[in-house]
C-alpha cells in the first residue's frame, strides 16, 4: 500500500512536467501577463522616502521610484501616496537590473490625462487642475500633464498677484495643445466669459429701467464709472455721478466701492446698460423746491464771476444767478467790485423755476437784520466753512478768439483791449460753464456768441435777435447744450458794455 499512487485531479495549466519528469505547479501560469507600456492597477503596501511599493497581482512586487510618482518637482512620498491606496501606474521596465518590476504613476496620469485632454480640446469643454507653480509670466497646473495658463488668461481683467491662485483647483479651456513637445496651453478667461455670456443674459433679462440695484466699481475712466453688477459691467457716465459738478469720476468714486445705482436705460441688442448714480441720492433743486421760496434769505457761496453778474451756490449742485443789477443799491461797473469767486454771502431768491432748474438772486436786496434760512441740505453754514480763495485764473484757460476778425481773447478778469473797444468789435471771454452762455442769453444780454467746436454751429443771440438761437432752436437750452458737447465755450460782449465797464 506505501507505493501505492493516488490519482488526483490535476488542474490544467497549473502542473507542468518538471526536469526530472515529475509533475511540478506552474506558478508562473497564476500570474497576469504584464507587457511593458501597459497600464496596471495595484495597491500600496509599502511607502519610503525614495521609493513605493505596489502590489499589482505580480509575482514580484512593483516598485515607483519617488521620480516617478507626480510631475511636481521633489515631492515626499507620503505626501502623494498613502498605504493601501489603490493606483494606476504604467510599466516601465519588466525586470530591472536587480530584477524588479519598475512602474510609474505619474506616466499612466500622464497618458490618461493626455486622452482627456484630446477629447476636451476637440469638443470644448473644459478641464479642471490644480495650480502647482507660478512662474514668470503665468501658472503651472496640474492636469496630469503640466498645463501653461498664461497670466492674461487667468481672469478677465488682469491680475496683479499670481501667488494668491498658488494651490487653487481653476477650470479651464485647452487653447493649444501639442503632444509631441508636450505642449498645453490654457485659459480660464475662455470659462469665465462663457459663463459672464450666460449671466450677463440673465442680467439683462431681470433688469428694467427704474430699478435701483447694488455693485461694485470695476474701473473708472475720464468719462465715467464701470460698475460690475455681478456678472455685467453697467456705465455711470461722468454727467450721472452727482448732483454737482464733477471734474472726474475719481473725485466721488474708488475701484472697489460698493455703490447703490439706478438703471437709465438697457440697450439689450447691444448688451448695454446705462447707470445713474446721482439718482439714488437726494435730489438738490427738490430740496429747495421744498424748503425755500421766493423772497427767502438764503446762504451760499460765490462760484464764479462774470461780467453780467456772479453765480451762487446755495446747495451742492445748485446755483444761481446774481445779475449784476441787483449785485449792490449803487450802479456797479464791474461785478469784482462787489463780489469775489469763493466769498460767502447771503442772498435773497427773486424767482425759482423748477422746471428748466434756474434760481435768480438778488444780493442788493438782502435785509442784514434777517437771519438766512437753515440750510436745507443740513450742512453747516457756509460763513463757517473755510475756503481756499484761489484766483480764477487757476481754473480758466483763455479759449480762442471766435474768428480773426474779432477781438484778441481775454480771461474773464482781463481789461479789455482798448483797441477793440475803439473798433466797436466784441471782446471774447471765458466761460467755463453752460449754464454761464444761457443765462447771459436769458438776461439778453448785448450779443452773446456760443462757439462750439465740435459740429455744433455758432449762434448769435441779442435784444433784437433773441429769438435766434444757436442751432435754430427757440430754447436758449440749445445754447447750453451746445456748449456741453463743444470743446471750448465763449462769450462775446460788445465793445460798448466794455468799455462801460472800464
Amino acid at each position: 500500500m506505501a507505493n501505492e499512487t493516488i490519482d488526483t485531479p490535476r488542474e490544467e495549466g497549473v502542473w507542468v512536467t518538471g526536469p526530472d519528469g515529475e509533475l511540478v505547479p506552474d506558478y508562473e501560469s497564476t500570474f497576469p501577463t504584464i507587457n511593458e507600456g501597459e497600464v496596471v492597477h495595484g495597491t500600496v503596501v509599502r511607502v519610503d522616502k525614495d521609493e513605493v511599493l505596489v502590489d499589482i497581482g505580480y509575482k514580484s512586487e512593483g516598485v515607483i521610484p519617488v521620480a516617478e510618482l507626480s510631475i511636481r518637482r521633489s515631492v515626499n512620498p507620503a505626501d502623494e501616496v498613502g498605504l493601501g491606496d489603490e493606483v494606476d501606474a504604467l510599466v516601465l521596465t519588466k525586470e530591472d537590473a536587480d530584477g524588479r518590476l519598475i512602474l510609474s504613476k505619474k506616466r499612466a496620469r500622464f497618458e490618461m490625462a493626455w486622452k482627456a485632454i484630446e477629447a476636451a480640446a476637440e469638443s470644448g469643454d473644459a478641464v479642471d487642475g490644480r495650480v502647482i507653480e507660478v512662474v514668470k509670466g503665468g501658472l503651472i497646473l496640474d492636469l496630469g500633464v503640466r498645463g501653461f495658463l498664461p497670466a492674461s488668461l487667468v481672469d478677465i481683467r488682469r491680475v496683479q498677484d499670481l501667488d494668491e491662485f498658488m494651490g487653487k483647483e481653476l477650470r479651464c479651456k485647452v487653447i493649444e495643445l501639442n503632444r509631441s513637445r508636450n505642449n498645453v496651453v490654457l485659459s480660464r478667461r475662455a470659462v469665465l466669459e462663457d459663463e459672464r455670456k450666460e449671466m450677463r443674459q440673465a442680467i439683462l433679462d431681470r433688469l428694467n429701467p427704474g430699478d435701483v440695484v447694488d455693485g461694485q466699481i470695476s474701473n473708472i475712466v475720464d468719462f465715467g464709472a464701470f460698475v460690475d453688477l455681478d456678472g455685467m459691467d453697467g456705465l455711470i457716465h461722468i454727467s450721472e455721478l452727482s448732483w454737482s459738478h464733477v471734474n472726474h469720476p475719481s473725485e466721488v468714486l474708488d475701484i472697489g466701492q460698493n455703490v447703490k445705482v439706478k438703471v437709465l436705460d438697457i440697450d439689450r441688442e447691444r448688451q448695454r446698460i446705462s447707470l445713474g448714480l446721482k439718482q439714488t441720492q437726494s435730489d438738490p433743486w427738490q430740496q429747495v423746491v421744498e424748503s425755500y421760496k421766493e423772497n427767502d434769505v438764503v446762504e451760499g457761496r460765490v462760484t464764479k464771476v462774470v461780467t453780467f453778474g456772479a453765480f451762487v451756490e446755495i446747495l451742492p449742485g445748485v446755483e444761481g444767478l446774481v445779475h449784476i443789477s441787483e449785485l449792490a443799491q449803487h450802479h456797479v461797473e464791474n461785478p469784482r467790485e462787489v463780489v469775489a469767486q469763493g466769498q460767502a454771502v447771503n442772498v435773497l431768491i427773486l424767482e425759482i423755476d423748477a422746471e428748466r432748474r434756474r434760481l435768480s438772486l438778488s444780493l442788493k436786496k438782502v435785509d442784514d437784520e434777517v437771519e438766512p434760512r437753515p440750510r436745507a441740505d443740513g450742512g453747516e453754514s457756509v460763513h463757517l466753512t473755510p475756503h481756499l480763495d484761489l484766483s480764477e485764473d487757476v481754473f480758466t484757460d483763455a479759449p480762442p478768439a471766435v474768428d480773426e476778425t474779432a477781438a484778441e481773447a481775454v480771461d474773464a478778469g482781463d481789461e479789455a483791449d482798448p483797441a477793440a473797444v475803439e473798433a466797436e468789435e466784441p471782446v471774447v471771454v471765458a466761460a467755463e460753464e453752460p449754464a454761464v452762455v444761457a443765462a447771459a442769453v436769458e438776461a439778453e444780454e448785448p450779443p452773446v456768441v456760443a462757439t462750439a467746436t465740435d459740429e455744433a454751429d455758432v449762434g448769435v443771440v441779442g435784444p433784437e435777435t433773441f429769438d435766434e438761437v444757436a442751432l435754430a432752436s427757440e430754447d436758449v437750452d440749445s445754447v447750453a447744450l451746445a456748449v456741453e458737447d463743444a470743446d471750448e465755450a465763449v462769450l462775446a460782449v460788445d465793445a460798448a458794455e466794455t468799455e462801460e465797464t472800464q
